[in-house]
This record gives structure tokens, sequence and C-alpha cells, in this order.
């Protein structure tokens, strides 16, 4: 199983989709997994492996979506006792499978390399290639002609740009950088230079919101002179953007330990997001698009995490139902929401 995981994370990769790898750490009898079973889990929450029981299925699946959408790895605990497994850099959940036992799992989401498209054949266009090589971005420099060079690539919206012409075809450069949608668009100019250039591109009809996004002269001011120096400044910026955008990432532990609230979790009393309800049962966080274990009771739909949970329901609905009061039907199923991919 772990051959063909691997070549599904192959070919994933090739095809720059994000997905993430689940790995079992750690499991205590009766659990159903061992050490080293591993799954994977596409951006679609398509599921891929083994890693135990049906019932931990959700919790992996949830959570390795959100592990997509920030881009952090995880280290999951499944238990029993949620409590005696608290622990710094630990996200706890309860464990449902009716065998007991327990079992760790970490998370790691494989992301597509970030985007970073340089138009300009200056020394500072070279520094910035070479630099952005090194810190693992996926360089695109066109440095042969600005309009040919952005029909050409493949960049995608939410790239990362850097105009670095330098004064040769400055405004041609920048009309095409602006048409790819970037989450950062910077260039290097002075500010005479670029005041000069704005003004002609909103001679030509591009719009001032659009050239007010630009960052010119684009880096952090560290007093860079040499064209390394530049291109380390511009980087910076972009990072400090990317890590913004992200949201900066607390310290270790911190939400995880304050306990299953914090880490996004519901519990019983509370209500789930759209797309998403509580077990009533157990208190597990249900996907409801596609959900298999479903009862009509009180006139509403019920959602529950297997089959076991759905059974001892439909055993004595009305005791569960007072537990947990009527709330309004969970928002109809939507698509599976795909991660931007780019940090």
């Amino acid at each position: 199983m772990h051959a063909e995981l691997l070549r599904m994370a192959s070919e994933l990769a090739g095809r720059e989709e994000p997905f993430v790898l689940a790995v079992v750490v750690r499991r205590q009898p009766a659990s159903s997994a061992q050490a080293g079973d591993m799954a994977l889990i596409t951006a679609a929450g398509e599921f891929h492996g083994w890693l135990g029981g049906s019932c931990t299925q959700p919790t992996v699946v949830r959570e390795a979506r959100r592990a997509l959408a920030d881009g952090r790895p995880r280290l999951l605990a499944l238990s029993p006792d949620p409590e005696a497994e608290r622990r710094p850099g630990v996200a706890v959940f309860p464990m449902t499978c009716h065998s007991g036992g327990s079992v760790e799992i970490y998370l790691d989401p494989i992301l597509p390399a970030t985007r970073l498209l340089i138009f300009g054949a200056s020394p500072i266009a070279q520094a910035l290639a070479t630099l952005g090589r090194a810190m693992g971005y996926s360089v695109s420099a066109r440095m042969d002609g600005a309009a040919a060079g952005a029909a050409e690539d493949p960049a995608r919206p939410g790239c990362y740009v850097v105009v670095a012409t330098m004064g040769d075809r400055d405004a041609e450069a920048i009309r095409a950088a602006l048409a790819l949608r970037p989450a950062y668009l910077g260039v290097v100019a002075s500010a005479r230079r670029f005041a000069q250039v704005r003004e002609s591109l909103l001679a030509q009809g591009v719009a001032a919101a659009a050239l007010d996004s630009i960052r010119s002269p684009a880096g952090v001011a560290i007093g860079a002179q040499e064209p390394a120096e530049i291109a380390v400044s511009v980087l910076a910026e972009i990072v400090a953007q990317r890590h913004a955008a992200a949201g900066a990432p607390g310290t270790p532990g911190e939400a995880e330990t304050a306990g299953m609230e914090a880490a996004g979790t519901p519990v019983i009393g509370e209500e789930a997001a759209a797309g998403q309800a509580i077990d009533p049962i157990c208190g597990m966080t249900v996907e409801t698009a596609g959900a298999r274990h479903t009862a009509e009771a009180g006139g509403r739909t019920w959602y529950f995490c297997g089959e076991g949970c759905r059974q001892r329901f439909l055993a004595a609905p009305e005791r569960f139902m007072a537990a947990r009061p009527a709330a309004p039907r969970p928002a109809a199923p939507r698509g599976p929401r795909r991660s931007a991919g780019g940090a």
C-alpha cells in the first residue's frame, strides 16, 4: 500500500496539486492501526490508505484540509480519554471507535512551490532568480521580452511577480504582470521613474486601483546598494507578505493545549460550521456532503461518524435529541474547497 500511495503522491506533486500525507506514529491497543500505517488525503477530501478504523477518517480529513489551508503540519491524538493526552504540540480529539485504544497521526501538507515570476534581464533580475531558486521558489525568469514572456508563462493568479526591467519596456512589463492578478507585484525603480511609468499607464487606461497595489520601490528598507542586496530586500518583502496573508503562526501547541474548542473542534452543545454537523452521540464533527450515516428524527437530519453512533441514536432518539436541542437543518452540501496551492 505504501508504494501505491507514494506513486499517487508523485503524480499529484507532478501536477502541482496539494495533498496531505498522514502517518500513524504511535498507537495503543486495541486500536486497529499500526505504527507506520499511511494515508493520503487530497485537497478535495478524498481519503486513500489506512489509519485504523473508519471512525478516525472524518477527523483526519477535516484536519488535513486545515493543514492545506495554513500550510503547517500537525500531530493529532485520538483517544477515548482526551484529557489524559493533552500536551503541547498535540491536537487532541475523542476516539469513538468501539474497539477503544488510541492513535497518534502526523499530518504533513505537501504544497506546490510558490511561483516567482521575474521580468527583466538586469543584474537585479538575475540575482532575484538565483536567490529565489535557493529559497525553494518555482522561478520563471522572463529576460527576453515582457509581453512574449507573459503570454508563455505558466504562472497562475496568486503568484509573486517582480519587474526589474530597469527602464527597458517597464510599462509593457507592468501591464503584463497586472494581467496575471498576482498576490504581490513589486517594481524595482526609483520613485521618480515609477511616477512617470504610472502616468503613462493611467493614460493607457490602466485602473488607478491596480497601480496603487504595486510595491515600488520594491523591497524592505535595509540600505541595499548592490544587485544581490536589492534582491534580498525584495525577497524579504515577499516573505513578509506571504506570512501575513497566511496568518502568523502562534507558539507551537498554543491552540491545541487550550482544548478542543480552541483547536476548532465543536463539542456537544455547539453548532458546526456550514456544511458540517455534530454527531449527537460522540460530538465529532461530520462533513454533511456525501455523509454515509444519517437518520431522520424530530423534523431534521442527524449526521453520525459511523454506524455504531447511528444505531445508538435510533435506539433512543428522544434521549439524544433532548441532550442536543433542535437546530436549523445544516446548509446544503457544498463542493470541496480547493486549496490555493501557493503559499
